[in-house]
């Protein structure tokens, strides 16, 4: 079955190979390990939750990553970048499949029938399924509540968000893939200039890795200045003096 027939709309893979032993757990330890026990559970599901950019992605990924690398299948379906044309590529998956932004679908009736009869058959299948999204299960308003009752079945896991330090390593971490070392007081900068959550700290790192690959330079901190100037205009000019 190709990834790319017409009549499988999806995004099936994962957008970047992330792996188990990539990711900085700070206070998410056990639910890091919870997630990773997916693999080794036939027909076992789990819901992990938590507010934007605590990892819920890089764990999904790590998932796919994993269980590939033992030879089995895994699918991973982002669901905000779907359209609502994709939902028949939900039919007849098997293995791991992994349902990134539940949030972003909730409510779709549509949608929520489709991720219904895809959770049911690639359970029956023994195969397993697991679901991210930034709301835990009670706060989202499911329009099928047998959709609710199915996900409530498994395992649930809440991220909490990274402090300074280790967001840090996260910084480091994603520089070394885009092969580049972040001197300190870049990272001091970035700190200083962009909001330190870290979902913007990474979209500045990949920013400057663009502008220093562009340009053919170095990161440093005047690199670091014109590409806040050029990306937000008067406001990163004002902040980055």
């Amino acid at each position: 079955m190709s990834l790319f027939s017409p009549q499988i709309p999806l995004q099936l893979h994962p957008r970047r190979p992330d792996r188990f032993e990539d990711y900085i757990p700070g206070p998410n330890l056990a639910a890091a390990a919870a997630v990773r026990d997916l693999c080794s559970q036939p027909g076992a599901s789990l819901f992990v939750s938590g507010p934007a950019s605590t990892g819920k992605t890089h764990l999904l990924n790590a998932l796919c990553t994993e269980t590939r690398g033992d030879g089995r299948m895994a699918w991973y379906i982002g669901l905000k970048r779907m359209d609502k044309s994709a939902r028949a590529g939900l039919k007849g998956l098997k293995g791991l499949v992994c349902f990134d932004d539940l949030h972003a679908v909730a409510g779709d009736r549509d949608w929520e029938e489709a991720l219904f009869h895809c959770f049911n058959e690639v359970l029956a299948s023994e195969g397993q399924v697991a679901v991210a999204s930034q709301q835990p299960l009670s706060a989202i308003d499911f329009a099928l509540p047998d959709l609710a009752s199915r996900m409530a079945w498994g395992v649930r896991v809440q991220l909490e968000p990274l402090p300074e330090a280790d967001r840090l390593l996260v910084l480091r971490a994603r520089a070394k893939s885009l092969d580049f070392e972040l001197p300190e007081e870049v990272e001091q900068f970035l700190l200083r200039r962009i909001s330190r959550d870290l979902g913007s700290l990474l979209g500045a790192l990949e920013k400057l890795h663009r502008g220093a690959l562009a340009g053919k330079r170095r990161v440093t901190v005047p690199l670091a200045r014109e590409v806040l100037v050029a990306e937000l205009g008067g406001e990163g000019a004002a902040q980055a003096d």
